[in-house]
């Protein structure tokens, strides 16, 4: 029993800082990801890449054998 707390309490703070940083970091990575998603598609309108080519380059589309 000892042990377990022992190990709650030398391993609980860091799994509480990192899950509060989750929590907290979340929002702004997933509006980081729409912001490039928006800026990949106005670069690729203004070099007149189509979607298809895009997927590919960034290895989402179909790959060619």
């Amino acid at each position: 029993m000892e042990e377990w707390i022992k190990l709650i309490s030398n391993v609980g703070f860091p799994i509480a800082v990192a899950s509060y940083l989750l929590v907290r970091l979340e929002p702004v990575i997933k509006d980081l990801q729409r912001s490039i998603s928006g800026l990949t598609v106005v670069i690729s309108k203004q070099n007149e890449v189509t979607q298809r080519q895009v997927m590919q380059v960034l290895g989402k589309g179909e790959r060619e054998s």
